[in-house]
């Protein structure tokens, strides 16, 4: 039984998803803020979340568990220097998911913004 075992396929491969996913997650972290779809934004809200969680508490292996996360230095080291610091005392509810009334010229996709909490 596929019971809780939700994805967001958004209608790409399993290896683009997942590196889309990845991309976006960098992207959050480095600007805290952007603009995509909606179901793209939801897709990458929950490892975003898990992601914060972990550099709340800043260890060696935490870090090297974002860097496989991730892959990339520079977002590891901004997450874990400025982001988490910033979260400390919250549980959860890291990211914030902002829908626009405007849709995407080219398809007509629900468009919104994915941010990080102040």
């Amino acid at each position: 039984m596929r019971h809780q075992k939700h994805k967001y396929k958004l209608g790409v491969s399993p290896s683009h998803r997942g590196s889309m996913i990845k991309n976006l997650a960098v992207e959050v972290i480095d600007h805290g803020k952007i603009k995509t779809t909606i179901t793209r934004a939801k897709a990458v809200r929950g490892y975003v979340e898990k992601l914060i969680t972990l550099a709340k508490n800043d260890t060696v292996a935490n870090r090297r568990q974002a860097f496989k996360k991730l892959n990339n230095k520079d977002a590891v080291k901004t997450l874990f220097e400025n982001v988490a610091p910033k979260f400390k005392e919250r549980n959860g509810g890291y990211t914030r998911i902002m829908k626009m009334a405007d849709t995407r010229v080219g398809d007509n996709a629900k468009m919104a913004y994915i941010a990080l909490v102040d």
